[in-house]
């Protein structure tokens, strides 16, 4: 890593509603306190290309186009459905598919799913689109419909007159940390460090890192041989060395 006066003095990294990035940007500020964090919030819809133009990397909605970023995986969200505290649904622990038959799904336009506007949508969808969740949440709220969304977009939006249900069976969502391919940074390294858990002292690489050689003039130590049962490793002769010799066959008797 280049010493600290060639570093950035500011990372800018994307978020998408919904990410929590609090536990990352803690890391970063022990690790890196010389090195300013500054979160974008972005929609999912316009993350990839402020990603690209305006920051060093971002905690995205996957999938990324791969042609242009590079992403690693994180965690996979649980979908949930969001309903009126007085709603049906609201007397249930957990929900699925078949039994959102006879609701009505809104989709915004900024449904991260893409689920409620497939064939495989798990109910009737609303003619009008909501231009954001939030304005969906409002509907919810006046029991127009209901919402599936990421259980943390139900947390985000969260009202005292709604609560929201995991749909046990629903398609989900994953968050991954993406970076233009080509900047990957020094920083983007320890950006990725920190969200894979790594340690401050941990080997930071971007491959595994190669085996221990020997020192100059020193031979490698021997490893130990696998013996395979009831077979010896055969010597030049055909015996095995360093082996017992082996004993001389009993003479056959002769005819009668």
């Amino acid at each position: 890593m280049p010493a600290e006066n060639d570093l950035p003095n500011v990372f800018r990294l994307v978020v998408v509603p919904g990410v929590t990035p609090d536990k990352w940007a803690r890391v970063w500020s022990e690790r890196l306190p010389d090195v300013s964090l500054e979160l974008v919030p972005a929609t999912a819809a316009d993350a990839a290309a402020l990603l690209r133009e305006q920051a060093d990397a971002g905690l995205l909605r996957l999938p990324v186009d791969p042609d242009a970023c590079h992403a690693i995986p994180l965690y996979t969200e649980t979908t949930v459905v969001v309903v009126h505290r007085e709603h049906l649904l609201a007397a249930a622990d957990e929900v699925t598919v078949a039994e959102l038959a006879d609701e009505t799904v809104l989709w915004p336009l900024d449904d991260v799913l893409g689920w409620p506007g497939t064939p495989a949508a798990p109910a009737p969808v609303a003619d009008y689109r909501p231009e954001t969740t939030a304005e969906a949440v409002e509907l919810v709220a006046a029991s127009v419909g209901v919402l599936l969304v990421p259980q943390s977009l139900a947390r985000a939006h969260h009202r005292r007159d709604l609560t929201y249900r995991v749909v046990t069976d629903a398609p989900t969502a994953s968050i991954g940390l993406a970076w233009d391919r080509d900047r990957h940074t020094d920083l983007v390294e320890e950006m990725i460090g920190i969200v894979r858990g790594r340690t401050a002292n941990s080997t930071r690489g971007r491959g595994p890192a190669p085996a221990d050689k020997p020192a100059p003039g020193k031979p490698p130590a021997a490893k130990a041989p696998v013996k395979a049962a009831g077979r010896a490793t055969p010597g030049r002769d055909g015996g095995r060395r360093g082996a017992a010799a082996p004993r001389t066959p009993a003479k056959k008797r002769r005819g009668r």
